[in-house]
């Protein structure tokens, strides 16, 4: 007796099967409408080489600058506990702390790559967005990848666009976050 279905039929079927569930299970993202966004200011207040500001300071170097014979500052690693606000003023109400570290990663100009949590504990949000990615200092905005998150902001993940609103040398700069989450659960 002869199969009614054969078998190059059902692997054919099966690969349709398979192949429709993938495409179903896509979602599709546009960069024009995030499923949220907001707008924060990073503060960064390093602590002076003699250490005689601990009480002001929010972020302090652990290792030195390499002696490459250079400006820059390239091998200095930094790590901070910053406060992040609604708007530029240093002093308003926290809405979030910024931990983590950067470090400057280029010899030939002023780069670094930055790798922080965005910790929220508010009645607004809590949770924590973690942000990683390249600070090219010399260009006008810069993107951070939103690699994920937990609370309010579970499994999130988008672009942070950064741009430098002020800087003091390296004593003090601040950064507007125009945070946009593409993947909300």
């Amino acid at each position: 007796m002869k199969s009614l279905v054969n078998t190059p039929f059902l692997i054919l079927f099966f690969l349709l099967v398979v192949s429709q569930s993938a495409f179903a299970s896509r979602k599709t993202i546009n960069p024009q409408n995030p499923c949220k966004r907001m707008v924060l200011y990073y503060h960064d207040l390093l602590l002076n080489a003699n250490g005689t500001d601990v009480d002001n300071s929010t972020s302090a170097a652990i290792t030195n600058p390499a002696k490459l014979g250079n400006n820059y500052v390239f091998g200095k690693l930094i790590v901070f506990d910053d406060p992040v606000t609604k708007d530029q003023n240093l002093h308003s109400p926290p809405v979030a702390k910024a931990q983590g570290l950067y470090f400057y990663d280029m010899r030939t100009d002023f780069t670094a790559w930055f790798a922080f949590s965005l910790i929220f504990n508010s009645t607004e949000h809590k949770g924590i967005l973690n942000i990683m990615g390249a600070d090219l200092m010399m260009e006008k905005t810069r993107d951070f990848t939103v690699v994920g998150g937990t609370g309010d902001f579970f499994m999130a993940r988008g672009i942070a666009t950064v741009t430098t609103e002020a800087a003091e040398g390296i004593k003090y700069f601040r950064l507007k976050m125009d945070i946009k989450l593409y993947e909300c659960y």
